[in-house]
Parts: C-alpha cells; sequence; structure tokens
C-alpha cells in the first residue's frame, strides 16, 4: 500500500509541474522536491521521467475515455454520437498536448512526436475497444476497422493543425473547420456498410 502512495504522490507532483512549466522545462530532481522523497525513489518506481509522463497520461486517459463513452444522450443516433466521441477525442488529444508536454517541445523534439505517436495509438486501442464494448453497437470486424480508419484520420489531421498552427486562436479555428467541414464525411464513410 506504501508503493502506492508513493507512486501516486511522484505522479501528482509531475503533474503540477508539467503543467506548470511543461514537460521539457521539468527535471526529475524537481519533481523528487516537491514530492518530499528522494531521487532516488523515483528510479525506483518509473524508468525515468517519460515513464512517469506515460503513466501519468494514462491515468488521465483511461478515466477520459471511460467518461467519452459512457456519457451519451439516449435521443443520440451512431452518426451523432461518434462524431461527438471524435471532437471530444480530439480536445483530449488537444489538452494532453497543452497541458502536459507543452507545444514548444512537441514541436522542436523527435522524441516528443515519437511518444505521442505511441500514446496516440494507445489510445486509439483503447477508443476502438471500448466503443465496440458498447451493447448497441456492431461489432464485426470490417465496422471495427472502419472506426479505427476514422480515429486514425481524425488524429493525423488534428495533429497537422496543432504541429503547424501558429497560436491557440488558430488551433482552435481550425478544430471548428474540421468539426463541421471534415468529420461529418468521415463518420459517414465510417458508418456506411
Amino acid at each position: 500500500m506504501e508503493a502506492d502512495k508513493i507512486k501516486d504522490s511522484i505522479k501528482r507532483a509531475a503533474q503540477d509541474l508539467f503543467r506548470k512549466f511543461g514537460y521539457h522545462k521539468t527535471s526529475v530532481n524537481e519533481i523528487a522536491k516537491k514530492a518530499k522523497i528522494a531521487k532516488a525513489t523515483i528510479y525506483k518506481y518509473f524508468d525515468s521521467k517519460e515513464a512517469v509522463l506515460h503513466s501519468l497520461l494514462m491515468d488521465y486517459i483511461r478515466v477520459s475515455v471511460d467518461e467519452l463513452i459512457h456519457v451519451t444522450t439516449p435521443e443520440m443516433d451512431e452518426e451523432e454520437h461518434l462524431r461527438n466521441l471524435i471532437m471530444k477525442t480530439c480536445r483530449l488529444s488537444y489538452t494532453v498536448c497543452n497541458e502536459f508536454i507543452g507545444w514548444e517541445f512537441i514541436r522542436e523534439s523527435a522524441n516528443s512526436q515519437e511518444f505521442l505517436k505511441n500514446l496516440s495509438n494507445e489510445l486509439e486501442d483503447l477508443l476502438v475497444l471500448s466503443f465496440t464494448q458498447l451493447t448497441h453497437i456492431r461489432k464485426h470486424e470490417t465496422y471495427q476497422q472502419r472506426l479505427r480508419f476514422l480515429i486514425k484520420c481524425s488524429k493525423s489531421i488534428v495533429f497537422s493543425f496543432a504541429f503547424t498552427s501558429v497560436s491557440d486562436a488558430d488551433v482552435r479555428k481550425n478544430f471548428v473547420s474540421f468539426q463541421k467541414e471534415i468529420l461529418p464525411y468521415l463518420v459517414k464513410a465510417a458508418i456506411t456498410v
């Protein structure tokens, strides 16, 4: 039980510092100091600062995905539900980048882009699994492939917006454009059998 408390303390300290200063500008020493533990203790529970970030983000994503999947209104049809799910997922991805990692580091670091790609793939797997577990959703393999295609396309488009946008206002404008002009066609293609 003590180990869980220490890990939680490390993650809380890291989350506060990542949000305040960004991943790149936060050191393991600062995390240890904020968590009131020795630096070596962090390495007892996590292999690296990246492993702390990954654990923190996966916790955040699991909770968020559960909320995304299970918060629906009964009058929503499948197409509308998918559109809402994709937009919420895009916002979740944006929040992860904006609040935990920092855009400058993401744009400048090949390591962070690879990390985001892997994290994004895990998010995709979690979404497809969660979405197809709903009882009213079709479960055949072709549908899952189409759903995965929809998520991949959406991720690619949204990340390209984020990497190429100059300001937060540009990112928001691109999100609105994606939501109104691109997403309806992607969803229609994914659910049409």
